[in-house]
């Protein structure tokens, strides 16, 4: 499956497009991990739980995002994105969004 953030890819012809599709996830980090967050933040610098925390996220929302892009028939994504909402605090939504189409290669 390509993804990309562009709205075309080159040496290749959109032949179909299928609409946005979106993969979804909300977390939160537990008790312990946000004594550690917290007490990262003390410190300053790079925050690797919350770090660490916010890959995970992105990483299974775009896994979520492809497996409806696949569901769709889509063999590509343009135009792919993130989005991060705090739902409530320490509750974050994190999407990743994109435009599921249908190409060839050139």
């Amino acid at each position: 499956m390509l993804v990309t953030t562009s709205t075309t890819l080159e040496g290749y012809k959109i032949t179909q497009q299928l609409g946005i599709i979106r993969g979804i996830t909300v977390r939160s980090r537990g008790l312990g991990g946000n004594f550690v967050g917290r007490l990262e933040t003390v410190f300053g610098g790079r925050n690797n739980t919350y770090t660490e925390l916010c890959e995970v996220s992105r990483e299974e929302a775009y896994q979520l995002m492809m497996q409806h892009a696949q569901a769709r028939g889509a063999n590509a994504v343009i135009n792919m994105r993130y989005d991060a909402n705090e739902v409530m605090q320490g509750i974050t939504e994190v999407l990743a969004y994109g435009t599921a189409v249908v190409v060839e290669q050139i």
